[in-house]
């Protein structure tokens, strides 16, 4: 991972200096840079190419050959230069103008012609025109480009138009495009292309919610960080926190000790086991000018101080002086150092140097502070001298019997293995260093439960990977919850002297968020943990999963059964082929593997068939590799590795199962070091879905199992057999057994029978519906009648005065009286009307209130009607079941018995055969009754759907049926009066 060879860049001023460390960094520190699509890389290589000229400023043909010689003759190579038009000869130059990368994408094609991709082609066309059309692209997109899990409107499928953006995009050929045609060369290129990566591209970038506590992310940590080999014996140097921090890391470790020296300065190093030391102040210098290059979110130091109090103020000192505003002093006012306060997010700290040292007592440290500042402070450097003294000196004494010949044997190294004895950080603690110690106090362990009745969020407690593994084997649930509210870091043991790593994924299914890895070994271990910290921006923190932080839930971490709110899923991986993969001619084969949960972690089990003398483009072209449930897809990550014929790895590419895109995905690898390579790619397909429990695991339980499927009366009857009763004393024959055989003809004889509004019409919801609506219109009716009956005698009252004292026949003629019946029948009228108006609208509202009722009622008897059939169909492969189950015992007992078997291994052999023939025939019988049980499942939906739009038919026609005649009365247009 870490290459600590570097190269001094001089320049004539400081701002010439500052514009080329931005440039560099800029490139260098680039996540996106590192995934680019095989395009790209083509087009990298090409520039590359184009710098590699001879002293007259050409390209040697001989440079480009090289590219393509791990898998053609070199004949091949040279025709196929020549064929775009280019010198071939093997001494040949070529102008740079000429070198085009068109020119060498055409060389590209002709010596690796893209089989794989034209079979693929081919397939969507099914061999008959040269071209796809944009439909059948747009099928192809969206059945096998696109995960069927996501979500249809975060990640809508490709319309029209977003396809014929992509073809007139990757297709050459502008009239095909315009056609809405894609050809071969037109798929090749959006196949290698940025759209087609394999994982989404905003998982580069910084996508989680970086605003919750520290606690809840997983945090990229190195361990003994100041080593660039083994553990003993090995070599400190400070560019490794340089180029630590620069890989994204954001918690380093420095074991401090007391520098010998005139000066005194304190040093780093691992102590009394034979490694060089480096100054401390050289290392705060680095860590101040690496910390926030790659991520501006906090970086934790990780002291181990075995320093005296006089060194240590210059710990303390240094910090101060060199980090300056980077280093977090205080608490911040928002979260304050006590009980239940949890912990600041990384967004809150952005830009910010924590420091993990032993803190005295507030009291202690106050009391010591104000002694220090007096000069009063007692020193205990002379009690931890003597420690020291006792230690180097049980280091260096032997037993005194061996002989000379015997140390011969024995390395120093083993030697100093086998003295060796941790020495802690010490207890004396300087009150200005301890004054600077806030969110990431250490402190001896003490128990889970201990840690939440304490409930202190900044305690924090560190563990060897031995003592880690004991508390996951025997109380994995509490250090999950412990893990939700403290921060817990994990080291390798002390025997790992080679500085190999252990593997962090179990670690990280309990939630520890600082795994701390020896950076400089670049094992199958960190391989992961860089594969892992690439993703959100590579800023160094992952945001743990939900159920891994919130606190009214339970993860346990062994967990083989899908975790509640999360969707197991099923993955499958072909490995089609492969691209520059070796500089040499070589066999090359490919394993996958995948880590996450125990039960998601299969390692060693899928690998490709050995493709020889080939590592320019060889071709698996494998059966899928299928991971059939994956029960945590947030903590799965999938690795591919290539190697050569020797065992040696080539390349390797760390996928997480978060954020993999489905399809065919081409797959740049990366070094042991997770580095990016050239050219080196897999060209692979990636199938994904929602993990569905095999419809064959009864069946196969059965046929494993028979005993436990055996039916009641063959239970029966061993239990008689048990009590004594032979089998040959039970008579089944000629027994009447009328009530199965009703039974039988009870089951034969199931019926649905047709749900309609009349039948809906008598259920209770509905008849209580009908007497309240019918309240409501009697009431309505009583109001009508009323206003009625009081307009009437108004009107006779009116009319009454006008008659008295006049005479009958005068009264037709006068106007006053003519005037008055016009105004009482307009009066009338607009009464009734309004009164027609008001009992439509309430019978009207009254249909559409039934019609709701209905469509309930109708939605709850369909639903048991659909039940009552599962329930049949769950009865017919309970049935089905036993009688293939008590096939497969019959089967054994024949087989038992037969007696033209001679020996043991014939008899299993027969059995085998004839278990096979069973089971082809039960999963044939199993397909049809899932057939025939589909088909009625549909048959009867569409009836349901039938019945549901002629209930709403029937409810619209009444609704109509009132507006007609509201409508009817409008156009009649007439007064009315009563008599």
């Amino acid at each position: 991972m870490v290459n600590i060879n570097y190269t001094h860049v001089v320049c004539p001023d400081a701002e010439t200096a500052q514009s080329w460390q931005q440039g560099l960094r800029a490139i260098t520190n680039n996540i996106k840079a590192s995934n680019v699509c095989p395009v790209t890389s083509l087009k990298k290589h090409w520039m590359k190419l184009g710098f590699l000229v001879d002293p007259d400023g050409k390209i040697p043909v001989r440079r480009i050959a090289q590219t393509f010689a791990s898998g053609k003759t070199e004949k091949l190579v040279y025709q196929c230069i020549g064929e775009v038009g280019l010198p071939c000869g093997k001494n040949d130059v070529i102008e740079q103008e000429e070198f085009t990368f068109d020119k060498f994408y055409q060389i590209y094609h002709k010596i690796c012609p893209r089989n794989d991709i034209e079979e693929l082609f081919n397939t969507l066309t099914q061999g008959k025109t040269d071209h796809v059309d944009w439909k059948t692209l747009m099928n192809f997109l969206n059945e096998k480009q696109r995960d069927p899990r996501l979500n249809e409107i975060l990640y809508p499928f490709y319309s029209e138009k977003r396809v014929k953006e992509i073809i007139s995009t990757y297709e050459p050929d502008s009239e095909k495009a315009q056609e809405g045609y894609l050809t071969q060369d037109g798929l090749i290129r959006y196949l290698m292309s940025n759209e087609n990566a394999p994982v989404f591209l905003d998982r580069l970038e910084i996508y989680m919610d970086m605003d919750q506590p520290l606690s809840h992310y997983y945090i990229n940590s190195s361990h003994n960080t100041y080593l660039t080999g083994r553990q003993f014996g090995g070599r400190s140097s400070v560019e490794m926190y340089r180029q630590v921090l620069l890989a994204g890391c954001r918690c380093v470790e420095l074991d401090c000790w007391d520098g010998k020296g005139e000066d005194e300065e304190p040093i780093i190093t691992h102590g009394k086991a034979m490694c060089t030391d480096i100054l401390c102040k050289d290392v705060f210098y680095a860590i101040r000018d690496c910390a926030f290059v790659t991520s501006d979110y906090p970086v934790i130091l990780s002291f181990e101080n075995h320093c005296s109090k006089t060194q240590q103020y210059k710990l303390a000192r240094y910090c101060d002086e060199i980090l300056g505003e980077l280093l977090l002093k205080e608490p911040l006012p928002e979260y304050p150092l006590e009980p239940g306060v949890p912990l600041p997010s990384p967004n809150d700290m952005k830009r910010k140097i924590l420091i993990k040292n032993k803190r005295l007592k507030p009291e202690v440290e106050k009391q010591e502070m104000e002694l220090w500042r007096k000069g009063q402070l007692q020193n205990d450097d002379e009690e931890e001298k003597e420690d020291a003294a006792v230690n180097v000196e049980a280091l260096t004494t032997g037993s005194g019997d061996e002989t000379v010949d015997e140390k011969k044997e024995v390395s120093e190294e083993q030697v100093a293995m086998a003295n060796y004895q941790y020495t802690g950080a010490t207890t004396h603690v300087h009150p200005l260093l301890s004054s600077l110690v806030n969110y990431a106090e250490p402190i001896k362990f003490q128990g889970f439960d201990v840690a939440e009745e304490k409930n202190i969020h900044w305690n924090m407690s560190s563990f060897a990977e031995t003592a880690a593994l004991g508390y996951l084997k025997s109380q994995a649930i509490e250090f999950v919850n412990y893990n939700k509210r403290q921060l817990s870091r994990i080291y390798p043991k002390g025997t790992r002297a080679d500085s190999s790593n252990f593997m962090p994924q179990i670690f990280w299914n309990a939630g520890c968020q600082m795994v701390a890895l020896n950076f400089q070994t670049p094992d199958l271990p960190m391989q992961l943990n860089q594969g892992k910290f690439e993703y959100n921006g590579g800023c160094g923190y992952l945001l743990k999963p939900d159920f891994m932080r919130r606190q009214d839930k339970t993860f346990d971490p062994f967990a083989e059964s899908p975790v509640d709110g999360v969707i197991a899923a099923q993955c499958s991986v072909r490995v089609i082929s492969g691209q520059f993969l070796s500089d040499k001619k070589v066999g090359t084969y490919v394993e996958v593997d995948m880590y996450g949960l125990p039960t998601d972690t299969i390692r060693k089990e899928f690998r490709t068939r050995m493709v020889p003398s080939n590592g320019l483009n060889p071709v698996y072209n494998e059966e899928p590799f299928v991971f059939r449930k994956v029960v945590l897809p947030d903590l799965a990550v999938i690795r591919i590795a290539v190697y050569d014929e020797n065992g040696k790895m080539l390349g390797q590419r760390i996928l997480p199962m978060d954020g993999l895109q489905a399809g065919y995905r081409h797959v740049a690898l990366r070094t042991e070091g997770n580095f990016p390579t050239s050219l080196a790619m897999l060209f692979i397909c990636i199938e994904l879905k929602i993990y569905v429990p095999d419809g064959l695991g009864d069946l196969m339980d059965a046929l494993s199992d028979p005993r436990a499927f055996l039916s009641a009366q063959e239970k029966r009857a061993a239990q008689m057999k048990a009590m004594g009763i032979e089998e040959a004393d039970i008579q089944t024959k000629d027994l009447k057994l009328g009530s199965s055989k009703k039974e039988e003809e009870k089951k034969d004889d199931f019926k649905m029978e047709p749900i309609t509004s009349e039948s809906l019409k008598v259920e209770k919801p509905f008849l209580k519906l009908t007497r309240k609506q019918q309240k409501e219109l009697d009431t309505v009716k009583k109001r009508h009648q009323k206003e009625k009956t009081g307009i009437q005698k108004q009107q006779c009252v009116a009319i009454d005065k006008i008659i008295k004292g006049n005479k009958r026949e005068d009264l037709a003629n006068d106007p006053q009286v003519r005037e008055m019946v016009v105004d009482q029948m307009k009066q009338w009228s607009e009464m009734l009307e309004r009164h027609r108006r008001e009992e439509w609208d309430l019978l009207k509202a009254h249909l559409q209130q039934q019609g709701d009722i209905l469509k309930r009622l109708m939605e709850i008897a369909q639903a048991g009607q659909m039940k009552q059939l599962e329930v049949k169909f769950e009865r017919e492969n309970k049935e089905m079941k036993t009688r293939q189950a008590k096939a497969s015992v019959e089967t054994a007992r024949e087989v038992a018995n037969d007696k033209t078997l001679r020996n043991k291994a014939e008899r299993e052999r027969r059995l085998r055969e004839k278990n096979s023939n069973n089971t082809k025939k039960f999963i044939e019988e199993r397909k049809t009754a899932a057939l025939k049980q589909g088909k009625e499942r549909e048959k009867l939906k569409k009836v349901h759907e039938k019945q549901v739009q002629d209930l709403i038919k029937d409810i619209e026609n009444a609704i109509e049926m009132y507006n007609n005649a509201e409508t009817e009365y409008r156009l009649a247009a007439k007064m009315e009066c009563f008599i």
